[in-house]
């Protein structure tokens, strides 16, 4: 029955690869081949702190595969093809060219880069890999680039894979994967399958994070792998049962055409992550832990903001200034940023019909945000301010630049508010690279808010047509990537400045994206309606979406805006609204342990752990409304079995209990929680 059920799945996942990116049979699609014969509630085995943490073993799987995949001419992990001619199949036609290893750190925090020449002999084609391996982690990542340095186009570059490859995970391996934001109560949601010999095809909606978030756990008998692949736009993956391992395939979903002289294109980022041991949990941490340490832009911590113009429409310099003299003086202890949201440029009706206006309104700001700005910094905190920097309404600023010039802006022809900036023509984005580097140094900008509101795919479909003489995917390829390069120039000529990946709640996550960026705002379903008020059943969505996201973001951020107790510590997030629980959030971005999976059920408790590697951390427990039961047997995980542990509930800290970390791994401790709805925090830290 498992593997009837895990065909069937992959054969939906299949025909949604083939479906409409953006379409309702997509979604129904997505949703139909995820629950067929996924599990939502599953758990994980006791595990040992020592035996979670990386060891020789999992390095020696990650340096094996390294050396056997990438740094070799016999079998790539990557491929190609050239005017109809496979690249593998033709090794013989290319010079390979290993340059040194770096020393650690050289180009990427954690990691060793070679670069690896690989020239066709026939062509004016050359290929240069970039591979990182970061050895302390158990983790490699490595990129493609094929450029054209002939006079003349090359032949169709086509068939072009990031990876297509096998991992050792042997003949009977699970997946877990998650559901990305499509602004529902189950947004995140992770889930686990079988492995099937049919693909299962995973890929990006309309270019976007909405179906499925990149990141995929490979688990079988005795090692695994965790998968992320790095591409903000069309994404594809696919993973399939083998005798002896899993086939995995990444790329962008479509790449196909000539390169015009001097053209380049690059594949998405692959990044694995190995592990030995017949626990899943592992994994998840060991790229925690390398997601913290390597990929997190340099400094990320836990972040704490406030709104002081939220609904910045119609609000003036002077209303926000004054906000920003009433936060109380205690509070500036724990913030970062004061954040102003979206309609603080001049507006027509409301702030999505002018988005283009990368200026402060004359009229409500006469002195830019400068001065607000100021008045913050001599309070301890930074500006946070919002942009929707690709999109530009008619008549906008950028609008008016743009239309100026031929491929500067794609436009949509049925909706007025949604142009787009074509970031893959180097002139619009240099004019809108020195615009914003303008912009955000003229407002004293300390974090960027990056929102994007709209389906990119079509309109880059639509340009390849236009300008790139029909060549499938060129558009998409060249946007991605001076993406990445605009993200690079603002981080680099702002020093201390940070991003906020908003991209209508988390529909712009991926580790390429991640190495610049974190989400504090992960979701849209958070998001109040016109007069203010939440979803009802936003509570047990913001915990069921924490949980979901944590396997694979240590930093994220969100905020239930319902007052109460129980309400504020279900925002007990890593990057957090609320200023309260700031002592024990550190412990959110290291371990993480699922205990009791709820998902959306109120008659359900949830529960989660944070661990700082087996030392101290904490648990979450959410008693629900509709729970029945005032007791609940709390069973930690990822502790040092032979130690003992000071245990105690946050509420009443002067009572502990020393309990030996096998015991609270297995018998666990009983809590009575009479009050309902009640949320429960506990305390540990090794005696």
């Amino acid at each position: 029955m498992r593997g009837f059920l895990a065909l069937i799945q992959a054969l939906l996942f299949l025909v949604s690869s083939f479906a409409v990116p953006d379409s309702n049979f997509k979604v129904w699609v997505d949703r139909a081949a995820m629950e067929i014969s996924s599990s939502t509630d599953f758990s994980f085995e006791s595990i040992d702190a020592k035996d979670c943490s990386v060891t020789d073993e999992d390095r020696s799987l990650c340096r094996d595969w390294f050396n056997e995949n990438i740094l070799t001419q016999e079998n790539p992990a990557y491929t190609f093809s050239v005017g109809g001619k496979d690249f593998r199949r033709n090794i013989n036609d290319w010079e390979f060219s290993f340059g040194e290893e770096s020393k650690v750190g050289a180009v990427y925090r954690g990691g060793k880069t070679t670069y690896i020449t690989v020239i066709h002999k026939k062509s004016d084609i050359t290929v240069t890999v970039e591979a990182t391996i970061y050895e302390e982690y158990a983790s490699c990542d490595w990129t493609v680039f094929i450029k054209n340095n002939g006079e003349e186009k090359s032949s169709v570059i086509s068939k072009f894979y990031a990876m297509d490859s096998e991992l050792p995970t042997g003949n009977s391996a699970d997946v877990y994967f998650s559901k990305g934001s499509f602004c529902e109560a189950d947004d995140f949601e992770t889930m686990k399958s079988s492995l099937a010999l049919l693909p299962m095809v995973y890929t990006a909606n309309g270019g976007r994070t909405e179906s499925f978030l990149p990141y995929f756990n490979i688990h079988g008998k005795g090692s695994g792998a965790v998968l992320a692949v790095g591409w903000s736009g069309q994404w594809y993956t696919s993973l399939s049962q083998t005798f002896n391992g899993t086939a995995v395939k990444a790329k962008q979903q479509t790449l196909k055409g000539y390169l015009l002289p001097d053209e380049e294109v690059r594949s998405p980022l692959v990044s694995l992550t190995f592990y030995s041991g017949d626990n899943a949990v592992k994994g998840f941490n060991s790229f925690r832990q390398f997601a913290v340490d390597c990929v997190s832009p340099e400094g990320t911590k836990q972040v704490a903001t406030t709104g002081i113009a939220v609904e910045s429409p119609g609000v003036t310099e002077e209303q926000v200034i004054q906000n920003v003299k009433n936060i109380p003086e205690e509070w500036t202890h724990s913030l970062d940023y004061a954040w102003v949201d979206a309609g603080w440029y001049p507006l027509r009706n409301n702030w999505s019909d002018s988005v283009g206006n990368w200026y402060a309104d004359p009229a409500r700001f006469p002195n830019g945000l400068g001065e607000i700005s100021k008045q913050l910094e001599e309070r301890g905190m930074g500006l946070l301010l919002w942009y929707e920097v690709e999109r530009c309404c008619k008549d906008t600023q950028v609008y008016n630049e743009c239309i100026k010039h031929d491929g500067w802006l794609m436009l949509n022809e049925d909706n007025d508010e949604a142009n787009v900036v074509n970031f893959a023509n180097e002139e619009a984005l240099e004019y809108i690279t020195n615009l914003m580097l303008e912009s955000l140094e003229y407002n004293g900008v300390k974090c960027l808010r990056m929102d994007s509101n709209f389906t990119p795919l079509p309109l880059w479909e639509d340009a390849d047509e236009k300008w790139a003489d029909g060549r499938k995917g060129i558009t998409e390829n060249h946007y991605v990537t001076n993406l990445y390069r605009f993200f690079d120039t603002l981080l680099e000529e702002i020093p201390g400045l940070k991003i906020d990946m908003c991209a209508s709640g988390g529909k712009r996550l991926d580790i390429e994206t991640a190495r610049r960026s974190i989400p504090l705002w992960r979701s849209d379903y958070n998001c109040m309606d016109g007069e203010g008020n939440s979803k009802p059943d936003i509570l047990q969505a913001t915990q069921a979406q924490t949980y979901g996201i944590s396997f694979w973001y240590p930093y994220n951020g969100t905020c239930a805006y319902v007052e109460g107790e129980y309400a504020v510590r279900t925002n007990i997030i890593s990057c957090s609204q609320r200023l309260e629980y700031f002592d024990i959030r550190p412990h959110m971005a290291n371990n993480y342990y699922p205990l009791t999976y709820g998902g959306l059920d109120t008659s359900k408790y949830h529960a989660m752990q944070y661990d700082t590697y087996g030392n101290e951390g904490i648990a979450l427990i959410y008693k629900r409304e509709n729970v029945e039961d005032n007791n609940y047997t709390l069973v930690l995980n990822g502790l040092y079995s032979d130690k003992t542990y000071e245990v105690y509930n946050y509420d009443k800290p002067d009572i502990k209990y020393e309990i030996k970390g096998s015991e609270l791994m297995s018998t666990g401790l009983e809590l009575e929680i009479t009050e309902t709805p009640k949320a429960v925090i506990i305390c540990y830290s090794v005696k």
